[in-house]
């Protein structure tokens, strides 16, 4: 079967599948094909406070909002449903009123995908095939090709994919209709071909991206409405995966991310840089976490570091460890610090001078991120392996946990009363990947 057969009858199985979970649903008389029309109207979302429309949550800081709750036990007994996902990647399912949404790759043929899946029964809604070739030939082997988390505002699901020696943008409705596309400028790492990870993340009408790599590195914001381009701005020539994060910190609405041996502080409005403190390693793929006026952010290549920097201009490096929590972001609220680092061992810090609270071993290996869903912290290792713990800086209290996959790269999100999870499990040598709803 050719390239072309391929994706035609890949497509078919995806439509096929898509107009049978619709119709079982009731949700669509007529389903998109590829780069095609739309199912029937959807109406506009609401809930961004309340639901989990971007990688970190409705506030950025992997925080579930208030009056969320979820289960502190992780076995088949809670798992409400579970539905196949085609393909491989590392995003987190991203969730709406009634639908969640994901990324997926399928390398042998090629393909990138944004997937739509029913909230309520699992099911594939519908399938939208954003890429049919271009995928880099190079990756590290904990990265996927679709690893970066999708944003959506209520109108329009907008994907970030590393296709073609570039970053791409691409926003589809809530039916699943191709709105617009745009190459958002090149990528093509020399030294390091690890692929690309950071999520974009959305501010105002702008939907804003990074790309960090050992040729013309840059954070751009562009329309969400049309893809047409608002601001540019040229970073150092150096590789890093961080996704970049908008808050209100030190009284002004600012963009942060780490790497390049620091943590920067942009103008989300025009990307001017406002400031950045000389700390940290070359590579990070944590997001900035903070609390207060403090930023704080870790990094693992070439070095191992932990850095807390004042978020107010001055450059302040208010404290620093050496302690590595590469691929995951840590978790800031109430005045201290929880992470769980590549070691396997979980920290808390008090925010204000990084003075260990206690350590726990744990074990694993750390993708997954932390996330706080009222008082309990919640957190998987890569070998599916889950803890659930109190966000208390007197002792390390275990409230629960279990092992529910084989593998745990993506980090949850936590809506309402149910934690929606990506996992992958191995059967007779092959391996699966599945959404989860735990309740």
């Amino acid at each position: 079967m050719n390239a072309k057969s391929n994706s035609e009858h890949y497509a078919s199985i995806t439509r096929r599948d898509a107009i049978r979970n619709a119709i079982s649903l009731g949700l669509a008389t007529s389903i998109p094909m590829v780069h095609g029309s739309a199912a029937q109207a959807v109406e506009t979302l609401s809930g961004a406070a309340t639901q989990w429309w971007t990688w970190r949550g409705p506030n950025g800081n992997n925080v579930a909002a208030e009056g969320s709750s979820s289960p502190t036990t992780y076995d088949t007994s809670r798992i409400i449903w579970a539905q196949s996902v085609p393909g491989r990647g590392h995003s987190s399912p991203i969730v709406a009123d009634e639908l969640v949404f994901l990324t997926t790759a399928d390398t042998t043929l090629g393909f990138q995908f944004v997937l739509a899946f029913s909230r309520s029964t699992g099911k594939q809604v519908w399938s939208q095939l954003v890429h049919r070739s271009g995928i880099p030939k190079e990756n590290h082997p904990k990265n996927t090709e679709a690893s970066p988390t999708v944003v959506f505002d209520g109108e329009r699901v907008i994907a970030a994919f590393y296709n073609s020696s570039a970053i791409w943008l691409s926003a589809i409705s809530p039916a699943g209709k191709p709105l617009w596309q745009r190459s958002v400028g090149a990528f093509n790492p020399q030294t390091y071909k690890y692929g690309y990870a950071a999520s974009p993340t959305l501010y105002g009408d702008f939907v804003i991206v990074a790309a960090d790599y050992d040729g013309e590195s840059f954070l751009a914001a562009h329309e969400r409405a049309s893809g047409k381009l608002a601001w540019r701005t040229i970073r150092s020539n150096a590789t890093s995966f961080s996704s970049p994060i908008v808050t209100k910190i030190s009284g002004r609405e600012q963009l942060l991310i780490s790497g390049d041996e620091s943590i920067a502080s942009y103008d989300p409005s025009n990307g001017k840089l406002l400031w950045k403190a000389t700390a940290l390693t070359m590579a990070t793929c944590g997001t900035v976490v903070w609390d207060g006026d403090l930023g704080f952010a870790s990094g693992g290549y070439p070095k191992a570091e932990t850095a807390c920097v004042r978020a107010d201009g001055s450059g302040q490096v208010v404290w620093t460890n050496s302690q590595k929590c590469y691929e995951q972001s840590m978790l800031a609220t109430d005045g201290f610090v929880y992470a769980v680092t590549d070691a396997g061992v979980a920290h808390c810090w008090r925010a204000t001078d990084g003075e260990t609270m206690w350590r726990e071993r744990l074990g694993g290996d750390y993708s997954s991120s932390p996330i706080l869903v009222g008082n309990i912290i919640h957190v998987f290792n890569e070998q599916g392996q889950g803890f659930a713990f109190k966000a208390s800086p007197e002792r390390y209290e275990s409230v629960g946990g279990g092992k529910i996959g084989d593998e745990v790269f993506a980090t949850p999100a936590v809506v309402g009363d149910t934690m929606y999870m990506r996992i992958a499990k191995q059967k007779n040598g092959a391996r699966q990947e599945y959404l989860l709803a735990i309740r």
